[in-house]
């Protein structure tokens, strides 16, 4: 007896052809999706470029048919009132930073060790500013800065500080309570305290350099959120950096959109430095 082997037929072998491969398909869907992301990125992009380009194409235009100039850039460092406004919001915002760090650095590391119980409270105390309007945090602060005016005998805009503390509350908390996070707190600091460590060694020699970056973060945030802050300043009749921005605007909407512009560069370099600090963090930590 011969064996006889049927072969696939011309229909069947093109039907077979003609189905996808898998890796081909997988290409496929590799490509698609970059494509994907590289139109999300794009119009991301624009939705955040097109209003900057608008703004500095704003403040180089000249008056009717005369030539873009850089005039109101040159102008930025010789307004006195610009010039005060911004030393001010600077001194604001490192007070502001030091003094959100110095409270909530040590407090956020001694619940997580030693007051577990407590944890939920202390975040909601800390979020609580998120839902009281500035008016009202205005508004409360009232009795408490007429106290601080009387007894320092004084009206700096520097006591503002108190106001801004409460106002990065909830972003320091989050920023650090992240960094915590990511660390074993309670590992770190029992090995330190079984080498002798005092509690104070605990938190500024083991536990704060291993939470570096989530410091740096909340640094960031406190400064970023001082220099942009405008409601409670000209509440309180104050002139920082956006009051002053507001006010020049109303004479001057050249010089008044290249200071605005300048934040924004500030802030932008700030967190490339940020970012740049934290790359060499991890490069030494992988090392």
């Amino acid at each position: 007896m011969s064996a006889t082997i049927d072969t696939p037929g011309p229909a069947l072998t093109a039907a077979g052809a003609s189905l996808p491969s898998r890796p081909g398909l997988r290409a496929r869907r590799r490509r698609n999706l970059q494509i994907l992301r590289i139109t999300v990125l794009v119009l991301l992009g624009a939705f955040f470029l097109v209003p900057l380009l608008s703004t500095f194409e704003f403040s180089i235009r000249g008056i009717g048919d005369a030539p873009r100039t850089f005039e109101a850039w040159g102008r930025i460092p010789s307004d006195a009132t610009l010039r005060s406004a911004i030393i001010d919001s600077l001194l604001l915002a490192v007070l502001t930073s030091v003094v959100a760090l110095a409270l909530m650095v040590p407090t956020m590391i001694w619940v997580r060790l030693r007051l577990q119980s407590i944890s939920r409270v202390v975040e909601f105390l800390c979020l609580l500013p998120l839902t009281i309007p500035a008016i009202v945090l205005v508004v409360g602060l009232v009795p408490v800065y007429a106290w601080v005016h009387y007894l320092a005998g004084t009206d700096s805009i520097l006591t503002l500080f108190l106001a801004y503390v409460v106002l990065v509350l909830p972003y320091v908390y989050r920023a650090l309570d992240t960094g915590l996070s990511a660390i074993d707190v309670r590992t770190l600091s029992e090995a330190a305290r079984s080498l002798g460590a005092s509690w104070f060694d605990v938190m500024v020699k083991v536990v704060v350099p291993n939470m570096a970056s989530a410091v740096l973060n909340a640094a960031l945030l406190c400064v970023a959120i001082v220099m942009g802050e405008f409601t409670i300043a000209s509440l309180y009749n104050y002139v920082n950096l956006q009051v002053a921005i507001q006010q020049l605007g109303l004479s001057d909407a050249s010089l008044s959109m290249a200071a605005s512009l300048s934040a924004l560069l500030f802030a932008f370099v700030l967190l490339l430095l940020l970012s740049f600090v934290g790359r060499r963090r991890d490069r030494r930590g992988k090392a």
